[in-house]
């Protein structure tokens, strides 16, 4: 009991029984906050945290050498990249790499569709004249080929009515080989004669100049050498159809060919 305290603090309270009275246990209840620990404890602990700052400090000391020795490299590889003038891959400002030519792959061809090719048409025939003024078709083809060469020669209506109807005396129209010529029925023929050597639709002599058996034996030939001859009459134009074509054929029976005339006509304004 302190000096000081009154006579009425001294009277001894009755504790409970069983309960410590450690000066120790009463110190910890002592205020709102805990007691100090005693030394040994709060030794041990200083202890522990010493450790533990020791250990931070050497992570700490060794992780900063790591990290220096670290970033020692990358400070040569910037030192390198500015002493060299190079740009960083970032930059938008920088210079494209040249461009690499890509070869285009080519893209897989579809399997070929077979596909059968169709028969080549055969030319079609001309169509042939159909006869007229009683003629029969191989007279009429051979009346077509007299006006289609006198047309070729810019032979007016006229010059092809007079050799048609030329023909038609001379010949009846067809193509007359020579039985006393054996070499004209080496060619293509439709009848043969014998006046001389006449051959021909329009019973041209190879003797008087006016070709040879081969030539005077084709239709075309034959009409082509008659215009000519027609051409070199002055003013044919002019003349009757017998004069006209007397004085190309010099023939025996002049007056043989008027008859001719109406139906050599006919036969010219149907094939023109």
């Amino acid at each position: 009991m302190h000096p000081d305290d009154s006579p009425a603090q001294k009277t001894t309270e009755k504790r409970p029984a069983g309960r410590s009275t450690d000066v120790a246990s009463a110190e910890k209840r002592i205020g709102r906050h805990r007691a100090p620990e005693p030394p040994r404890r709060l030794a041990s602990r200083i202890a522990v945290a010493t450790g533990v700052t020791c250990c931070l400090s050497l992570v700490a000391f060794f992780g900063a050498e790591e990290i220096g020795q670290r970033r020692e490299p990358v400070r040569e590889v910037m030192a390198d990249r500015a002493a060299a003038e190079q740009r960083a891959s970032r930059d938008f400002e920088r210079t494209p790499p040249p461009a690499v030519p890509v070869t285009p792959t080519p893209a897989a061809s579809p399997s070929p569709t077979v596909t059968r090719k169709a028969a080549p048409k055969k030319p079609a025939k001309p169509k042939r004249p159909r006869p007229v003024a009683g003629l029969d078709q191989r007279q009429m083809d051979n009346a077509k080929v007299i006006v289609d060469v006198g047309r070729e020669m810019k032979m007016p209506r006229r010059g092809l009515i007079i050799a048609v109807a030329t023909a038609m005396q001379e010949s009846n129209l067809y193509n007359y080989a020579s039985g006393v010529l054996p070499e004209s029925q080496n060619y293509p023929y439709q009848a043969i004669g014998w006046d001389h050597d006449s051959v021909g639709l329009f019973q041209q002599r190879p003797s008087s100049g006016w070709g040879t058996v081969a030539e005077l034996m084709r239709p075309a030939y034959a009409a082509r050498a008659f215009y000519s001859a027609l051409n070199e009459v002055p003013g044919w134009q002019d003349l009757s159809l017998t004069q006209a074509a007397q004085a190309v054929q010099v023939s025996a029976f002049p007056d043989a060919y008027a008859r001719h005339e109406e139906r050599a006509t006919t036969v010219v304004d149907a094939l023109v």
